[in-house]
């Protein structure tokens, strides 16, 4: 008898986003005939959440994974409002907050990672939020709709998609970044630039260099933002976009190694064989880059889950995709591959009069080992063909818009 076709075999997943989510409808897509539990503190089944920051104010904002019938049909025991608080990994159970227990013999932690709070900001209030959950888009709709501007606190995409949002809603809108630009972390310089220039064209006020001393306040909700210059902002809402962290608590109740996430080998793995973590929560290698690495997106941790379910069935895993992730903002459609690395060299490839750019990061010996497309499929799906190669590229060639991007993949020997 295979793990697949093991009818006594319990699996319990532990967070119902893309990941769990994913994870639980890949089992049994793999043949897995055994049980399926997915716990999930949401209220809602799980859901798609790009549209939390990218359609906020629309009614589409909610937008299942799957019909809600799929896990009845497929019998996954979805189980919602549903909180884990601690995991016996001797008795090989999850402990819930009403106190009950769910037995497991294979146990996947998709538990994803929880925003950053802004210190100082008034119990009950509506009007100061992070964005994260169906919910929180829910109250960051309400509290624009009665008006007064609105502070993002924070520089990062999920702030800059829900600037360009709110701006197209004529919402007055200023962002604080403490670092010197936008996206410091997380994009080129070039890229960071270039979208700065294009919020604020439309009309998006952009502070960097700057941060939050202290909230005005009117009873619970927020009136305006103090800066560490003195500089105070008036606002209705303000919406706090200053990172995140992955969930430790339950993790640490198992005993598992823990380092900024839960440590795992690339199939999610953990330090206990019984137990795996994908997404946001686990920190793992990276094909290509040195070290472990928390990969926070979408594509990551759906690719993750694929190459779990593949080590709990004892299958054969696919080949590792190259990790990516994306943004929407304005009429920009932005495409991101592979990871950024200091002492690099960015190539800016712009095709004239079509509002599209692509950055492409080289590494010394000449390889490409990430590219920034905007409103540019074709240089995204080119770049993630020479970042896979790791071939070097011709750089003049790599800048010229004449010269096509299969030409340039054939030159490299990968076509």
């Amino acid at each position: 008898m295979t793990m697949a076709t093991d009818t006594e075999h319990t699996v319990v997943i532990i967070g119902a986003g893309h990941g769990g989510a994913g994870l639980a409808a890949l089992l049994r897509q793999s043949g897995f005939a055994g049980s399926i539990t997915m716990v999930g503190d949401e209220q809602h089944l799980p859901y798609h959440r790009p549209p939390l920051s990218k359609k906020f104010d629309g009614t589409s904002v909610q937008q299942l994974l799957r019909p809600a019938e799929f896990y009845a049909e497929n019998q996954i025991d979805l189980r919602t409002e549903a909180r884990a608080v601690e995991i016996r990994p001797d008795d090989k159970t999850v402990i819930l907050a009403d106190g009950s227990a769910v037995a497991y013999d294979t146990l996947v932690l998709a538990t994803g990672s929880h925003p950053h709070k802004l210190p100082g900001a008034p119990e009950g209030t509506t009007s100061v939020m992070t964005l994260r959950t169906l919910d929180d888009a829910d109250t960051l709709n309400r509290s624009l709709s009665r008006g007064g501007e609105l502070v993002i606190v924070g520089g990062g995409y999920v702030g800059m998609e829900v600037a360009a949002v709110a701006r197209s809603r004529d919402v007055s809108v200023t962002v604080i970044e403490r670092a010197d630009r936008i996206l410091a972390r997380v994009a080129s310089a070039q890229l960071s630039s270039m979208l700065a220039g294009y919020h604020a064209e439309r009309g998006t006020t952009i502070l960097t260099g700057r941060s939050v001393s202290a909230l005005r306040t009117d009873g619970v909700e927020v009136t305006g933002v103090h800066l560490d210059d003195g500089t105070v902002v008036d606002c209705g809402t303000v919406l706090v976009g200053i990172g995140a962290a992955p969930d430790e608590a339950l993790p640490r109740t198992a005993g598992l190694e823990y380092d900024d996430g839960v440590i795992t080998d690339e199939y999610g793995r953990t330090s206990n064989p019984d137990i795996f973590a994908i997404g946001d929560v686990a920190r793992r290698p990276v094909a290509g880059h040195h070290g472990l690495r928390r990969l926070e997106s979408i594509p990551a941790a759906t690719e993750h889950a694929k190459h779990a379910v593949a080590a709990i069935l004892c299958q054969e895993p696919d080949e590792h995709e190259v990790p990516w992730f994306w943004s929407d903002q304005f009429d920009l459609k932005l495409k991101i591959a592979g990871l950024t690395t200091p002492d690099v060299t960015v190539v800016t490839r712009e095709t004239p009069g079509k509002n599209s750019v692509s950055y492409f990061h080289i590494e010394p010996a000449g390889n490409v080992v990430a590219v920034e497309a905007v409103n540019a499929p074709a240089d995204f799906n080119a770049g993630k063909k020479l970042i896979r190669s790791g071939a070097p590229v011709d750089l003049e060639a790599l800048a010229d818009p004449s010269v096509k991007m299969r030409d340039l993949i054939a030159r490299s020997g990968q076509g």
